[in-house]
């Protein structure tokens, strides 16, 4: 069993065009909330990570943003965040993310949240992390990418051990369930990526 206290969540700075999206955000961030999860996130106040934010701020929740501060004002910076870390690059943004938690969670979003949890998922191929990684399969919007995966497995290009490290759930709280459960496939040693 994993005692989550941190959970990173990828997501869009975007809210989607369907109501939807946006509800399942706030439904995770009251289902983080209830079990006493910090949010460490990209720290913007816009699209579904302003939604997840603004939720789990309004319901008590602790959130910790981290944003370069090339991307303060593009993203517009959440100001009321429990904490908001000002990095240099995207690089250092990841691995401060990284740092703070102890599993990802990926929403709906773009080329920016496939970035982050490819990266995430990557590390916990190689063996420098072992916790819980995550698709919130809201409205199925990430089955088109579950299927490209499966078929990168059957094709030969990723071990099958490797495609249990990406748990997928449509529904908030069997997700967190999920992850609290997750045991990571064996490796000879685990080790984090500033020590690699």
């Amino acid at each position: 069993m994993n005692d989550l206290h941190a959970i990173a969540v990828f997501c869009g700075s975007s809210a989607g065009n369907d109501p939807v999206y946006r509800e399942a955000a706030q439904d995770l961030a009251y289902q983080m909330v209830k079990k006493d999860i910090r949010l460490v996130y990209g720290g913007g106040n816009i699209g579904l990570m302003g939604t997840m934010a603004d939720t789990m701020l309004a319901t008590g929740g602790e959130v910790y943003g981290v944003i370069p501060a090339f991307l303060k004002e593009k993203e517009v910076a959440h100001n009321q965040l429990t904490q908001l870390f000002i990095v240099d690059t995207m690089h250092t943004r990841k691995y401060k993310i990284f740092d703070l938690c102890d599993g990802v969670i990926a929403l709906p979003g773009g080329f920016g949240t496939l970035d982050e949890l490819f990266e995430m998922i990557t590390w916990a191929q190689l063996g420098l992390h072992q916790f819980p990684i995550a698709l919130l399969n809201t409205k199925g919007y990430y089955d088109h990418l579950t299927k490209q995966i499966d078929h990168m497995v059957s094709e030969g290009f990723i071990k099958p051990i490797f495609r249990t490290m990406l748990l997928i759930e449509s529904d908030p709280g069997k997700l967190l369930q999920a992850m609290a459960a997750y045991e990571a496939p064996g490796a000879e040693k685990w080790i984090r990526p500033d020590q690699a």
